[in-house]
């Protein structure tokens, strides 16, 4: 059975329907999604005749994901943390791509007693393979949070973990990650009113390269304009990573007052609230949460909102009223303190058999103290949780108590379930309107995911 996709053809009904032809027999399906920046980035068509699952896509997928793995988490450690995309891995996977489809053998091998074959060379590299191989590169790029206990148990407890134990560890917590993304599949998968903005980025990629354009005179292709902009991104970067770093975090603030600790404070870009600083560096603006460029304007507002009250708001009122003993610590740190004000040596403190913590050593050595940004910090990211939970409840609540009514109702009657969601747009618009007034009951699980 083949299926061939036709061009949307919109009804009067529903503006989103297109159709699809199956067997010589014509069916409406919505394929089409209701969100404009989506339908003016990915397209509705499909050609099955490409092949998919060769053997281009799991060499450089496999490689893809394994290197991006490893700088990534490499990478990780520095105090201004470098991330490498995975449209990294898809703008150098094309011309590797390419080279192998011009230079592998096409010969065809036949499993015995099959009709099955397969290729080291299946014919030119084609966008499904492209678009499996940054799959691929994604899954590697993401890095995991359970390494950080690996780090910490080796680099500050002094204690050596079993690598067994290691691997079980990151593998569980990955894993209960994919568990998680299953089992709310339906709201943020199959939803088309959940969409990725990101992935848009390189889905505008994979049509660019793969795509012929027709122009006229003077008009410049989507993969010239591409490719000017990498050259001069790519030249660019030697001069602050190599040649001049100090240009990553200025700050003209702690260059008038070098030796005044309140002007450290309010000034610093790394160490304190950033007043009066900038950075010349990319990195340094796509470093933490990625790019700005692909996220919509009310989403980067949200979080600004959030970010602007913890940071220029709650942290100084807590640090200037000298809470927890605030001003004996430094402002800006992760790091844990003894009441002197000194660092706090953890392995007085715990029982070396069983690596539990000793009591009695606690109350006769100090207290342990923290930064007053770290101490928020910890607080908000439990509050966080509770925070992502009412959101959900008082924004989007009633449009998923309408889905699941809706799909008990298809199912009662025999009917092929479409859609988890069919909001009317509208009623979409309207909702959107009020995004902006989220970051007043949200900002502190995005300032949480930002610090």
């Amino acid at each position: 059975m083949t299926s061939v996709f036709d061009e949307p053809k919109p009804s009067d009904d529903n503006p989103h329907e297109s159709k699809i032809v199956i067997n010589g027999e014509e069916e409406e399906e919505e394929n089409d999604s209701p969100i404009e920046e989506v339908r003016l980035t990915v397209p509705t068509t499909d050609d099955p005749s490409l092949p998919v699952l060769t053997f281009r896509t799991w060499f450089l997928g496999l490689v893809s994901c394994i290197l991006l793995a490893f700088v990534n988490q490499f990478f990780s450690f520095r105090s201004n943390q470098l991330w490498v995309p995975s449209v990294a891995a898809q703008v150098l996977t094309l011309p590797l791509g390419k080279f192998m489809a011009a230079t592998l053998p096409t010969k065809k091998f036949v499993f015995p007693g099959t009709k099955w074959s397969w290729s080291f060379n299946p014919g030119p590299f084609n966008v499904k393979e492209h678009v499996l191989i940054s799959i691929f590169a994604n899954t590697g790029a993401g890095g995991a949070y359970a390494t950080s206990i690996i780090t910490i148990v080796k680099a500050f407890y002094h204690r050596q973990l079993n690598v067994a134990a290691a691997m079980l560890l990151t593998q569980t917590t990955q894993l209960l990650g994919y568990g998680w993304a299953g089992i709310f599949r339906k709201f943020l998968v199959e939803s088309p009113y959940m969409w990725y903005p990101s992935n848009l980025v390189q889905v505008s990629l994979f049509r660019a390269v793969h795509e012929k354009e027709d122009l006229q005179k003077g008009q410049q292709t989507r993969l010239r304009f591409f490719l000017i902009v990498f050259g001069v991104s790519f030249a660019y970067y030697i001069v602050p990573g190599y040649l001049f770093p100090s240009i990553s975090a200025i700050s003209f603030v702690c260059w008038i007052w070098k030796s005044s600790v309140t002007a450290q404070i309010v000034g610093s870009g790394l160490k304190g609230l950033g007043i009066g600083s900038f950075g010349l560096d990319w990195s340094t603006v796509a470093g933490f949460l990625g790019s700005p460029l692909a996220v919509p304007f009310f989403a980067i507002a949200n979080f600004f909102a959030g970010f602007f009250i913890f940071l220029y708001i709650l942290l100084p009122i807590f640090y200037w009223s000298n809470a927890y003993d605030a001003q004996k610590f430094p402002f800006y740190t992760s790091q844990t303190f003894e009441q002197t004000g000194h660092s706090y040596n953890i392995t007085r403190i715990l029982n070396e058999k069983d690596f539990d913590i000793n009591l009695d050593a606690y109350n006769d050595y100090s207290k342990l103290y923290l930064s007053v940004m770290f101490a928020l910090l910890y607080g908000l990211s439990f509050a966080s949780l509770f925070a992502t939970i009412s959101h959900v409840a008082l924004y989007d609540g009633k449009f998923i108590w309408a889905g699941n009514l809706e799909e008990d109702n298809d199912s009662n009657k025999g009917q092929v379930r479409r859609c988890a969601f069919k909001i009317d747009e509208e009623e979409l618009s309207s909702s959107t309107s009020v995004v902006v007034h989220r970051s007043s009951s949200c900002f502190l699980c995005f300032c949480t995911l930002h610090l």
